[in-house]
């Protein structure tokens, strides 16, 4: 069938009447545009919305014109690291071979982020146009969603879905009329966080051992069964379907956050990149619950770093988070208050990486155990002064040295409260005293 035949066939009783979606000051709405507006149970309600004519826009397009598209919006991979998508896309539609595939990546290993559930809860379809298009750009012939075992509504959700896409046509062989077929599977994944890292993820699906290994090659080159494979996380392909109904240079860059913690208004909201801290904190958050006082923020989920209120004026971008030492991570924003000790903090972040570590790299795997006892005698007012260059030095060689991201980003709790908080190690050790108690 061609789009035009497909949305009148969804349309044929009418298009339903939607709510207008509310959104507090200083957020946005692109990602989320749908959720708690549409049914995410009809595919009807979806296309009424515009869904689907992204792709179908795409599919009038080479897959090189779709790429940059892509290229002129700006976006960058919302998994964490923040790579041009563009870039990882033309990477691998520029690999030799046939045989490529594309895998969104919907684990969302970290506990606090609710980002990825919310929207595949919500409004599966945007996240599923993203990837058809996605694997048109690049070539792939076949496309893994890989989410967690335990997220039952989203996994309903989507399969639902997927059904109805087959109806539609949507799904199969020369989709939309076109030369362009493709299939999907959503696989199924274990609950532990080191599941979630990419070159894991890959060795999962592939049946073998779930360990990290080194990269380059990267995946866009040599990925899942030695073939090029595109990995992407769900916020960034669900910014797909938009950028293609709209000029891609007036797209919005934004970024959906969990925020947490100790503030008035936790939940999951979307900002436009840019914006900073504080305004995240107060005018969204709601500022502190029980008038306890901002300390700081740990962002980017277990891995990410501990940032102090002196900084919270910078703006919430990639660039201007790695100045201060911050990732964006799985974009979670635990606001912390006052009376929290650093030292315990960093202690409980390395106790979780120690237990989440895969093991298959000397440095991951005994660096976290390292740093987990030491910072347990610090704690326990048995620290030398000498063990905050210890930590140092055993987080640096992690970055250096670590397979996988994982490792490479798991000392940064530890790092920047030493950074930013020496003065409560070194009560600790002196005066084998807490600051903040």
């Amino acid at each position: 069938m061609t789009f035009e035949e497909i949305r009148q066939r969804a349309l044929a009783g009418g298009i339903p009447s939607f709510a207008k979606p509310v959104a507090s000051k200083s957020q946005a709405r692109i990602v989320l545009r749908n959720c708690g507006v549409i049914d995410p149970l009809k595919i009807e309600h979806y296309i009424a919305t515009g869904g689907y004519s992204g792709l179908n826009q795409a599919l009038q397009m080479t897959p090189e014109q779709v790429i940059n598209e892509v290229k002129k919006s700006g976006l960058q991979g919302r998994g964490g690291a923040g790579f041009a998508t563009a870039v990882k896309w033309q990477t691998c539609r520029n690999s030799p071979g046939v045989e490529k595939y594309l895998i969104c990546n919907a684990h969302e290993s970290d506990p606090e982020s609710l980002a990825g559930k919310t929207l595949l809860e919500n409004d599966p379809h945007t996240v599923l146009e993203g990837i058809l298009i996605a694997a048109y750009a690049t070539g792939a012939v076949k496309g893994y969603i890989y989410i967690r075992k335990d997220l039952d509504q989203a996994v309903i959700r989507l399969q639902n879905a997927v059904t109805q896409m087959k109806e539609y046509g949507l799904l199969g062989e020369n989709i939309l009329d076109s030369n362009f077929s493709f299939r999907v599977e959503i696989y199924s994944a274990e609950i532990d966080f080191v599941y979630g890292e990419e070159t894991v993820m890959m060795h999962f699906i592939e049946g073998k051992r779930p360990v990290a290994f080194p990269r380059p090659p990267y995946p866009a080159v040599k990925g899942l069964n030695g073939k090029p494979t595109v990995i992407s996380n769900i916020e960034t392909l669900a910014n797909i379907p938009f950028i293609m109904q709209k000029d891609a240079g007036q797209f919005q860059n934004t970024k959906v956050l969990t925020l947490t913690g100790q503030v008035k208004n936790p939940g999951v909201i979307e900002v436009p990149l840019g914006i900073p801290l504080r305004q995240i904190i107060f005018d969204i958050g709601g500022g502190m619950i029980d008038n306890t006082q901002l300390k700081a923020v740990q962002i980017g989920g277990p891995t990410g770093s501990i940032i102090p209120e002196e900084y919270f004026d910078i703006s919430l971008d990639f660039d201007s988070l790695a100045k201060v030492d911050g990732i964006m991570g799985s974009g979670v924003i635990q606001v912390l208050g006052n009376e929290l000790c650093m030292v315990d903090k960093a202690w409980q972040m390395a106790s979780f990486h120690q237990s989440a570590s895969c093991g298959n790299c000397v440095l991951c795997r005994e660096g976290t155990i390292q740093m987990q006892e030491i910072l347990k005698d610090i704690h326990e007012g048995k620290g030398k002064i000498t063990d905050m260059d210890l930590l140092l030095e055993l987080g640096e060689g992690m970055k250096l040295g670590s397979l996988c991201s994982f490792g490479k980003t798991a000392p940064n709790p530890v790092l920047t409260t030493i950074k930013y908080f020496r003065e409560e190690y070194e009560s600790h050790i002196k005066d084998n005293k807490c600051l903040s108690r």
